[in-house]
């Protein structure tokens, strides 16, 4: 059961972790170099990954835009709330109430809009850096095309792990709600 070598003291713990030695890791390409398939692959895909990150930008522009509309126009908001049949009693209260809705709102868009973005620049810049190391060979634009691939890929990754935590949450607030709208 426990080793007789070692006396039992406060200083031996049976139930701590075994500890392994750690070896390092040696990497499959010694000589860095790409193979003119890899080179091939990476030709194609670039034109592409540009293509990808220009039209980011542009819905990232977009969607910008469309926030900032939002943003501007809270208070036609709520002068049309203050217009509603209906809401007579809130009456007194529809001009703040549409403005704070369309200035939320609106920063809820331009938040979006960076989340389309950070992303497109990503990609924007590892098609761009896959062109630059095909014409020019320097590697030091092969690892920022690497590097900006590593950034999407975390990106996206977090935004994944984010949305992944917003869904239970979301389905706990919906039941809550519908338990109190059912008892009220």
């Amino acid at each position: 059961m426990f080793n007789k070598e070692e006396p039992m003291s406060d200083i031996v713990n049976p139930y701590q972790s075994p500890e392994t030695v750690a070896v390092p890791v040696t990497p499959l390409l010694t000589q860095g170099a790409l193979t003119d398939t890899m080179l091939m692959y990476l030709k194609g895909a670039s034109p592409w990954l540009k293509f990808i990150g220009i039209l980011g930008f542009i819905g990232a522009g977009l969607t910008a835009l469309w926030g900032i509309i939002f943003f501007a126009a809270g208070s036609a908001v709520g002068q049309f709330w203050s217009s509603i049949p209906g809401l007579e009693s809130f009456n007194t209260f529809s001009n703040a109430a549409g403005a704070a809705f369309g200035i939320l709102t609106g920063m809820l868009i331009i938040g979006a809009a960076a989340l389309i973005f950070f992303p497109s620049l990503f990609l924007y810049r590892f098609g761009t850096k896959i062109h630059s190391y095909i014409r020019n060979g320097l590697d030091q634009d092969l690892e920022q095309a690497f590097k900006n691939n590593k950034s999407f890929w975390k990106f996206s990754g977090i935004i994944c792990i984010v949305y992944l935590a917003i869904i239970p949450l979301s389905i706990i607030i919906a039941v809550i709600a519908a338990v109190a709208s059912a008892v009220s």
